[in-house]
């Protein structure tokens, strides 16, 4: 959430907000959570003095019944109960108004960096810069799938007998490969100071909410029947929410990662990205989470630290890949500057996200209340941040199809090959295996 303090600040302050809003697609009022707040705090104003009123009526009561004057005393009640009176209607009138703030604050979006660029969808999305070139074959090439099935390494009709749509069997070296992915990222960023964690992978509505994936995006998410549980899409929930209600040491920025199972209901997706593995339900992530100092020099230092450390692994693993500086109409309620990864895919004949970086400044740690003291001993918001050094099976996708040989064969990557017992290429089963 952002500090309502510096939505009332100025009128500038609010138009900003409420352009922010419109171009993230979020139906919020500013101008109704300005004047909620007013009317909250007034009310709020109205009940503290009647409480204090009645207290120090009550005081006086107790002090005249010492006395003896009980026609004071008994006067004096008949104003507290007055006052007792006109204090349920304020406290219901506050509690009335409250709750209709707080359901417009919890839609509030955060702002913006200068250099977001400004757009409607991903087609507005603006290229910072490419690395490597495409193939170009001088043969029929397979996609993903194709190949996954000429050598037994992905099966995704059992996965939809099994689990039904977006589904899918990683078998043999196709297991191997998704866990070799994930592993290369994790040496990575063990070696960078990152700590690695394991997570839980469900999680309660709070720290959906204080996270800022809930309420914008619950349809999303899987919700364990009869239980305030829910399977989370990324483990940037629970790293988070591993510090939420405390007070750290970011002297140094806390580096976290963990490599879980993600999940995600894809609703609304429905006939886009139906192909292979590109949009599943489930999949696995290595995923990067920093917390630091309030400073947005610290934060975009460290934005870009966590983007290259995704790009070096998609040079390790030899793929051609853009960078795109995600628009305004691309991005989620909590997101203050985000980059896209994304890597060729010859089978789609574009780029395809792969990969995805965002800083927050304190909009996640206000929800999750989580700060720290600075040089002064002042108690302020940490900035967080999050990237995705790589997901799976989506990775295979290019790993697969820019790797292909003419003979059907898969080149792997160097980087990958102590994670395959040294192995080479993959070649296409005999029909006797």
């Amino acid at each position: 959430m952002l500090d309502m303090k510096w939505v009332r600040e100025s009128a500038e302050n609010q138009e900003q907000l409420q352009r922010v809003a419109d171009q993230k697609g979020i139906a919020l009022s500013v101008a109704e959570l300005v004047e909620l707040d007013e009317q909250r705090r007034a009310l709020l104003l109205a009940v503290e003095g009647l409480r204090q009123k009645r207290n120090t009526m009550s005081l006086d009561i107790s002090n005249h019944m010492k006395q003896g004057q009980r026609e004071e005393a008994e006067l004096l009640k008949q104003q507290v109960k007055a006052i007792n009176t006109e204090l349920d209607i304020q406290e219901g009138l506050h509690r009335e108004v409250d709750a209709a703030y707080n359901e417009l604050l919890i839609l509030v979006p955060n702002i913006v960096s200068p250099d977001t660029p400004v757009g409607a969808s991903d087609q507005d999305n603006v290229e910072v810069k490419r690395v490597g070139q495409p193939p170009e074959f001088e043969f029929e090439y397979r996609d993903h799938v194709t190949l996954g099935e000429l050598h037994r390494l992905i099966d995704i009709p059992r996965g939809v007998k099994t689990a039904g749509t977006r589904s899918y069997y990683l078998t043999g070296i196709g297991a191997m490969l998704h866990r070799a992915v994930q592993q290369l990222a994790v040496d990575m960023l063990t070696t960078r100071g990152f700590t690695l964690m394991d997570v839980p992978l469900t999680v309660r509505t709070e720290a959906m909410q204080n996270t800022a994936f809930f309420p914008l995006g619950q349809d999303q998410a899987f919700h364990i029947a009869e239980e305030d549980k829910w399977l989370v899409g990324t483990s940037e929930v629970p790293l988070v929410s591993f510090y939420s209600g405390e007070i750290v040491d970011v002297t140094q920025p806390i580096r976290l990662a963990a490599a879980s199972l993600c999940f995600r209901s894809e609703v609304g997706s429905g006939g886009r990205d139906v192909h292979g593995l590109y949009r599943v339900h489930q999949f696995a992530k290595v995923e990067q989470v920093v917390l630091c100092e309030a400073s947005e020099e610290t934060s975009e230092q460290l934005l870009q630290e966590i983007t290259a450390n995704a790009e070096e692994l998609l040079q390790m693993l030899e793929l051609p890949y853009r960078v795109v500086a995600v628009c305004t109409g691309d991005m989620s309620q909590k997101t203050y500057k985000q980059y896209d990864i994304e890597t060729w895919m010859p089978s789609r004949a574009a780029y395809g996200e792969t990969h995805s970086s965002s800083d927050l400044l304190d909009f996640q740690a206000r929800r999750s209340n989580i700060r720290y003291r600075d040089a002064e001993g002042k108690l302020r918001y940490c900035h967080t941040l999050n990237n995705t050094a790589v997901a799976s099976p989506r990775i295979l996708i290019p790993l697969l199809e820019n790797h292909q040989q003419e003979d059907g064969s898969i080149l792997i990557p160097q980087a990958l090959r102590p994670y395959l017992n040294g192995m080479e290429r993959i070649t296409p089963p005999s029909e006797t295996d």
